[in-house]
């Protein structure tokens, strides 16, 4: 599968992977400062933004998806860097091809582990909504607030509706895959996956993902990690406390 992508600055490649209900956007504004030394690839993963859309949706095939990325660039040693879904992601890719395929793994705010779905108000509130009955991104925004009060959380899901040829409103999100088989975005790491890599693990403060009892897991993963705390932070790090995020990757990038 061809991912869809954009490219910003020149230097030594930088790959970076958002998260579920994301797109490639998301990241732009780290994206930009990281661009004043380094090539940055921001990709769309499979069945999200501007990538095709497929019924195969897990870890084990959004992992080649990258590897067919990185070398169809012919990317060498990249930095990999992934944001929850993301970060899964990308620890699969590290334990999978190492150790040509990088040089270095940056995951925010995701552990190894398993876990529940937790999306379940955010997939009935987008799959309720009549597409050919909205006129509006405001009407949209109205009918998803009974499934999703805050409205940080509507605004990013929201950035998934466009205007088709049409005129009409479209999802870039394949809705229907991301329903059936959601429960596979929790998948831990299977028990014999370690990558030694160096590993940068970088969790948000008011966060929950990675826990204090987590670090066991993903030492045993990755042993040759470290893991940061951003204050102040939830699980959106890198749109809550950029500077911080950017301070962090780029010490760790440049160690």
């Amino acid at each position: 599968m061809e991912l869809n992508y954009k490219v910003l600055g020149q230097g030594p490649p930088i790959v970076i992977l958002h998260g579920v209900f994301g797109t490639l956007d998301n990241w732009q504004t780290a994206a930009k400062a990281l661009a004043e030394n380094y090539t940055v690839y921001l990709l769309d993963n499979r069945n999200h933004g501007r990538s095709p859309h497929d019924n195969a949706f897990n870890y084990e095939v959004m992992s080649e998806d990258l590897l067919n990325f990185v070398q169809a660039q012919r990317l060498d040693q990249p930095v990999i860097i992934g944001h929850s879904m993301g970060g899964k992601i990308a620890m699969y890719y590290a334990c999978r091809y190492q150790p040509a395929q990088l040089s270095k793994l940056i995951v925010v705010d995701i552990a190894p582990r398993y876990y529940r779905p937790h999306h379940k108000e955010i997939l009935e509130g987008l799959l309720s909504i009549d597409l050919s009955q909205v006129t509006s991104r405001q009407l949209a925004d109205e009918q998803l607030a009974e499934y999703v009060p805050e409205p940080d959380t509507r605004q990013f899901l929201l950035k998934n509706l466009y205007r088709t040829d049409e005129g009409s409103f479209g999802w870039r999100l394949n809705l229907p895959v991301l329903n059936e088989k959601i429960e596979n975005i929790g998948e831990g790491l299977p028990t014999h996956f370690r990558s030694e890599k160096p590993t940068l693990f970088i969790r948000g403060e008011k966060s929950n993902y990675i826990r204090d009892t987590d670090f066991p897991l993903l030492r045993e993963h990755f042993p040759n990690s470290t893991i940061e705390t951003i204050a102040g932070a939830g699980h959106w790090v890198h749109a809550e406390k950029p500077a911080e995020l950017l301070e962090k990757v780029l010490n760790f990038i440049n160690r």
